[in-house]
């Protein structure tokens, strides 16, 4: 009944928000219109889908109210080391919202906010497969 999903945030500016995830490795896949200001951008990593949508086309072309800031959704981001990651998105100037700490004694998160305050989960998973030799 369903395919390929995605998330769509909405951006009072759409450039800026998808310059922001092409930072953190997103390729784009999608855009509209194709030449000028784009009301609509596609992107991937790895198989995870997000669109960027604009505000104003939205609320214009669909009859939508998109609230366009604040913690609405979080994006999730996982990664081989949480810390390294962290430092590397807020020297480029994501907004840190919580240093890296551990949780439930397996995960190492920390917290950054995109361009229009939608939260980022950065999490790296402590625990390591223990490999023991012998036979099976």
């Amino acid at each position: 009944m369903f395919r390929n999903p995605q998330v769509i945030l909405f951006s009072s500016d759409v450039v800026r928000a998808a310059t922001f995830y092409k930072s953190l490795g997103f390729t784009e896949t999608f855009r509209v219109p194709n030449d000028g200001e784009p009301i609509h951008i596609d992107m991937v990593l790895d198989d995870y889908k997000i669109g960027i949508a604009s505000v104003s086309s939205t609320r214009d072309d669909h009859g939508l109210a998109p609230v366009a800031h604040g913690q609405r959704v979080a994006v999730i981001l996982w990664t081989d080391d949480t810390a390294a990651a962290f430092e590397t998105v807020t020297s480029n100037g994501a907004k840190a919202l919580v240093s890296p700490y551990e949780w439930l004694g397996r995960l190492l998160i920390a917290w950054v906010a995109d361009p229009d305050g939608n939260p980022i989960q950065i999490v790296q998973n402590l625990r390591r497969c223990t490999v023991i030799s012998g036979n099976r």
